[in-house]
């Protein structure tokens, strides 16, 4: 799903993107300058392998996704920008490109399944 960074405006725009049992929901609205604020919630699962064990489980996702994009390359002059920014230089946010970074970050964190959380939780204690 593309949209049109132009066309959106102070009336938030709405949009629901999935992939797998992966849920992208949420809205684009207006800022200021070249800005668009994405919000969104970010829901379902994801097959993994822990990174203790090997074996495969199923990752419950449930993340609030927050972030700028800019029409362009952004500048901040004065750093009263608290949220990332993402950059788009076609004019268009492709959320499903979004959607697919997004997954990615939480692929590259580190996962244990619950097996192995509990076992690491008693040798800690």
């Amino acid at each position: 799903m593309k949209v049109m960074l132009r066309k959106v405006t102070k009336t938030p725009l709405d949009f629901e993107v999935k992939s797998g049992e992966i849920t992208f929901k949420g809205y684009l609205e207006y800022h200021h300058g070249k800005l668009v604020l994405l919000q969104a919630k970010l829901t379902g699962h994801l097959e993994k392998s822990c990174d203790i064990c090997a074996e495969e489980f199923k990752l419950a996702v449930d993340e609030d996704v927050r972030f700028f994009i800019s029409d362009g390359i952004y500048e901040d002059n004065d750093d009263t920008i608290e949220l990332d920014v993402v950059e788009s230089f076609n004019g268009n946010a492709d959320i499903d490109e979004l959607l697919h970074s997004e997954i990615e970050l939480i692929n590259s964190d580190y996962h244990s399944c619950d097996n192995c959380k509990n076992t690491i939780l008693e040798k800690e204690i």
